[in-house]
């Protein structure tokens, strides 16, 4: 019997430990109940088993500490209906006894609790306390111990309500050896010193702060799942300071640039005239058309400046098209750019129209994108000065 209470006992504690997470979400008032019982006992002994059956009623008021254990304080009459070890008792109550008790739900410690109390549920109890005789002539007390099992049925909308079925063993375990009786012997497991009780318990289950009758799960953490999101989070966090780095990188480069536009526009304007035109300059056209637009004017003008710089030099235009379209069509189209470039040499900067020599060449091949191809090409001839 120690050794049952002892390992009840470390099984308890390390129950309470495992069940920590629903502890948090309790009250020290919260999980409380009150059971009233009745039923039968009769000793073990060689007495008649029928014959010396007493009727028992008693009160239990328990706190269920985890979803496995709770302790509670008990207190039972016996009631007088003949004599136990051929004593004459005239008093209404025979055996009184009061005490308190563990007790281990086998179904949650096996199963697991799964945040609801289970329809049908077993329980491990063991008890110990004070036990009173009332004998003829004199009172004895004694101590007890108590074991046996809690088969339990739960209902109501929040299982707020249980019926049991208690059967268990009450030892008396010693008492006042100044009297020859059953009361006086030395503490000891016999069934001489034994009684089998088998009674029944209605318990109601009073309401906790979380609002149900019993413990409120919280469902341990995936740890998985938290890894995966530190995870995440520390991915986050790199990504967010190479981001900065790159921010402060970006933003002294707009520092640098905001300086180089402020110092090109406090820069006084300055033309500058390519006087060294030695090479080839390009005019290009639209498609279809021999106009010279305003973007490609400022080659032109070029041309100009350099012949009006150096009056022995000419220039040769030679105007190309695209090979869409009609042959003979593009043939005039070519002829007509070249000759575009030299009316607007002689009408618009007075070159003299015996320094230009106009030819239209056709489709031109010069360029691997046929819309380039719709140029004028005007070569500078040196001046032999």
């Amino acid at each position: 019997m120690k050794t049952f209470i002892l390992s009840a006992t470390l099984i308890s504690i390390g129950l309470v430990a495992n069940a920590q997470d629903a502890i948090m979400q309790s009250k020290f008032s919260d999980n409380m109940s009150l059971t009233l019982k009745g039923g039968a006992a009769t000793p073990l002994n060689s007495s008649a088993f029928w014959g010396n059956m007493r009727g028992v009623f008693g009160l239990e008021v328990r706190k269920q500490i985890t979803p496995v254990f709770g302790m509670g304080i008990e207190g039972q009459l016996s009631v007088n209906t003949g004599s136990w070890y051929g004593l004459k008792n005239k008093n209404m109550f025979e055996h009184q006894l009061v005490g308190t008790y563990g007790a281990i739900n086998l179904m949650n410690m096996i199963c697991g609790y799964n945040g609801t109390p289970r329809a049908f549920e077993v329980e491990a109890i063991a008890g110990v306390g004070w036990l009173h005789y009332y004998a003829p002539k004199y009172d004895s007390n004694s101590w007890y111990t108590r074991t046996g099992l809690n088969f339990n049925y739960n209902f109501g909308s929040d299982r707020q309500w249980t019926v049991s079925l208690m059967p268990s063993v009450v030892w008396n375990m010693g008492g006042d050896t100044k009297y020859t009786t059953p009361l006086g012997h030395s503490a000891q497991y016999s069934s001489n010193q034994a009684a089998l009780q088998i009674m029944a318990g209605v318990t109601y289950h009073f309401s906790n702060s979380n609002g149900t009758h019993s413990f409120a799960l919280v469902r341990p953490y995936d740890y998985d799942e938290v890894n995966n999101l530190n995870a995440q989070v520390n991915g986050l966090r790199e990504e967010l300071e190479a981001s900065l780095v790159l921010n402060v990188a970006m933003e002294t480069e707009m520092a640098e640039l905001a300086q180089k536009l402020e110092t090109c526009m406090n820069k006084k304007p300055e033309v500058i005239m390519d006087n060294t035109l030695n090479t080839v300059r390009y005019v290009f056209f639209k498609q279809g058309s021999s106009v010279i637009t305003n973007d490609q004017r400022p080659n032109v003008e070029q041309i100009a400046t350099y012949l009006k710089k150096h009056t022995a030099a000419t220039v040769v235009v030679k105007g190309y098209a695209s090979p869409e379209g009609n042959l003979e069509f593009n043939n005039k189209l070519a002829a007509s750019r070249a000759e575009a470039v030299k009316t607007m040499l002689v009408n618009k900067y007075g070159i003299k129209s015996d320094r230009i020599k106009a030819e239209g060449q056709g489709i031109g091949d010069m360029f691997t994108e046929p819309t380039w191809n719709r140029v004028s090409i005007c070569t500078i001839n040196e001046d032999v000065k």
